[in-house]
């Protein structure tokens, strides 16, 4: 499975994937360990955890985005992401979690993505608004959006 946007592929980690990335490709973080060992015990949990960004111009890993965890009993998922820093104001956020979105929303069981962001974090809130997602309210430091499934 592969999504792909103008600019991006959108690729779902499996060890398989990350067996032929080295430390120098791509800084692999604890969440993609921890989701991959999810992923060994439940093989259902593939495509609801981390994907791999890569820029289709030079074939290099610019960030992982993906959601946490399958839909819930309110037919929810939230979605989180990170590029690195030399792939930041250039539009690949927007792009990918605009994509991976979509692609929830085709599944019967998903009638809304939510996601959080730090109250201070300018980037992620214009990402979040670009796509629309509303804002509903604060918990802590921490922004909390939503976008509903158009039917």
């Amino acid at each position: 499975m592969e999504l792909q946007t103008e600019r991006l592929k959108i690729v779902p980690c499996t060890d398989e994937l990350l067996s032929t990335i080295t430390p120098e490709d791509y800084k692999i973080g604890p969440h993609i360990k921890m989701f991959l060992e999810k992923l060994k015990e439940d093989s259902t949990q593939f495509g609801w955890g981390v994907w791999l960004v890569i820029n289709k111009e030079n074939n290099t890993i610019i960030g992982d985005i993906g959601f946490k965890g399958k839909p819930n009993s309110e037919n929810t998922v939230e979605v989180g992401y990170g590029m690195i820093p030399s792939a930041r104001n250039k539009g690949y956020a927007t792009e990918a979690v605009n994509k991976i979105i979509k692609w929830a929303f085709t599944n019967d069981h998903v009638d809304k993505v939510v996601a959080e962001c730090l109250h201070d974090n300018i980037p992620s809130i214009r990402v979040l608004e670009k796509l629309k997602m509303n804002k509903i309210g604060t918990v802590n430091d921490m922004l909390r959006w939503e976008l509903k499934k158009v039917r």
